[in-house]
């Protein structure tokens, strides 16, 4: 995993190499380096949510919240060509190599940037995420609740979270917040939550 992939400007040495992305509908060819989430295999919760979790909006905009080097949001780009998606995450490296990914892929549909240089306006129609856990249980917190409330009326977001690295807790908290979530799928020590918008009424 490494240990600085949540950090801005990663100082782990470079170590170029492709993972393939092999999906019933895309196969993509990726290129990652250290420093970044996963960089020897496409993430096992990653591959749970996109084999699990249902068709992305078909138009909009939609997120990818801690996009790493792009897997999730190349795959939301390429099921929604008519959508726009947009992939956030706080490193740098990351997001180089997400950019790159996206032009090799031929989508055009798809941007990467720092979460505090996207449009604060911006509303979207579906957010997905392989949240980063290991930033510590306030830091989570705080990030889903920077982002949730920007869910559009009708949006959902999907995440996907290990069990032993408190799925369970976690859909118990965001359901205390307001926002009524529930599990849609479980393989392999995963649990894919789909979370609705807050519902009036419903704001802690």
């Amino acid at each position: 995993m490494g240990e600085h992939y949540f950090a801005e400007r990663p100082d782990a040495a470079t170590r170029r190499r492709s993972v393939d992305l092999v999906l019933p509908d895309l196969h993509l060819r990726l290129d990652t380096d250290s420093g970044m989430f996963s960089p020897d295999r496409i993430d096992p919760g990653t591959r749970v949510l996109l084999e699990t979790a249902p068709d992305p909006p078909e138009s909009g905009d939609l997120l990818d919240l801690g996009c790493g080097y792009g897997p999730i949001a190349l795959t939301l780009a390429s099921r929604s060509p008519q959508a726009m998606v947009w992939g956030v995450d706080v490193n740098q490296r990351a997001l180089v190599f997400a950019e790159s990914n996206a032009q090799a892929a031929g989508l055009d549909n798809v941007r990467f940037t720092l979460g505090d240089e996207l449009d604060p306006g911006l509303r979207f129609a579906a957010i997905w995420s392989n949240p980063p856990i290991r930033i510590g249980k306030a830091a989570l917190h705080d990030l889903l609740l920077a982002w949730l409330p920007r869910l559009t009326p009708g949006g959902l977001a999907h995440l996907v979270v290990q069990k032993h690295l408190g799925s369970d807790s976690l859909q118990q908290w965001l359901e205390g917040q307001g926002f009524p979530t529930e599990r849609i799928a479980s393989r392999s020590a995963y649990r894919v939550l789909r979370v609705a918008p807050r519902t009036e009424g419903r704001t802690p």
